[in-house]
């Protein structure tokens, strides 16, 4: 494994990369509260025949943490791997996400499809679909009432407590942890370091202009963010893997994902949940490996 890292606008991320520097990349991008190793296990199964790149996002793991909530806004985050495509990747890559990095991967997509030969995502979700189940005040903004906690002040120091109990919850909501060892716990703990660097992952939801409804009490059209449909294409090859027992994503909250692709492939896994990339990569690898080759005949 090769140990890599880029700096731009003062801001030093970290990378470990898999697999030959010649072959075909894959830029993978983790979620919360995980960090550069939860695609490892994918990676691995990958890497004998693609360059395999797993950054720390910016806040996260040994990457540059702290700032102004703003420095989290999505077009920076979508900025750093633009910057990673562009240094490491040839400026083209395929470009695969999980949770909060699937919302990064989605960024690059619509603002740089020319550096995205592929998109790849696995339980997350399109910000359009997304705001949309948001909004409805259904079973989707209930499962995702947390995030105003997250955003209040203080939320970090209270994941961080007791040796981040709370943190580890967000892996063990009514969900399959079978693969959280206590190696893996310890490794968690050391990327997430303390209170501070808790702070600079949940910036992410301090800085997202995603609004959450109260449950029963959907928020009305001039309350969401003002995008414009037409910059929320997927336009190249685009691959869905999707854990059915995810209780944090709710099927509703990728509902219409269709619309807004023009090539879209739809792969479920009836027992995996929302950390499938822990839980099947075995599966996970061998749907992305398949359809790969595929897109690429």
């Amino acid at each position: 494994m090769d140990t890599l890292t880029l700096t731009r606008d003062d801001k030093t991320l970290h990378l470990d990369a898999r697999g030959h520097a010649d072959a075909p990349p894959i830029l993978f991008l983790h979620g919360f509260p995980e960090y550069r190793a939860a695609w490892a296990p994918v990676a691995e199964r990958l890497s004998d025949s693609y360059r395999c790149l797993m950054p720390d996002q910016r806040g996260y793991g040994l990457s540059w943490r702290g700032g102004a909530v703003a420095d989290y806004a999505v077009k920076h985050l979508a900025a750093d791997a633009i910057a990673m495509i562009d240094t490491f990747c040839g400026g083209r890559a395929t470009v695969a996400g999980h949770d909060w990095g699937a919302s990064v991967a989605y960024a690059v997509a619509m603002r740089a499809p020319e550096r995205v030969s592929q998109l790849i995502i696995a339980n997350g979700a399109h910000p359009a679909t997304f705001q949309r189940a948001l909004a409805a005040g259904g079973a989707q903004a209930q499962a995702s009432s947390y995030i105003d906690w997250l955003r209040a002040p203080g939320s970090e120091e209270a994941l961080a407590k007791d040796g981040f109990a709370r943190m580890f919850g967000f892996f063990e909501r009514h969900m399959n942890t079978d693969w959280l060892s206590p190696a893996t716990r310890a490794a968690y703990a050391r990327a997430w370091r303390d209170a501070a660097g808790v702070g600079a992952m949940v910036n992410w939801y301090r800085a997202t202009p995603l609004q959450v409804a109260k449950p029963g009490a959907p928020l009305d059209d001039a309350d969401l963010p003002p995008w414009n449909p037409a910059a929320l294409r997927v336009s190249m090859a685009h691959l869905l893997l999707w854990g059915m027992q995810d209780k944090a994503l709710l099927p509703e909250a990728r509902a219409g994902l269709d619309a807004f692709c023009d090539d879209l492939t739809v792969k479920e896994h009836a027992q995996a949940d929302h950390w499938i990339i822990h839980q099947e990569p075995d599966w996970v690898a061998r749907h992305m490996r398949m359809w790969l080759a595929e897109k690429s005949a």
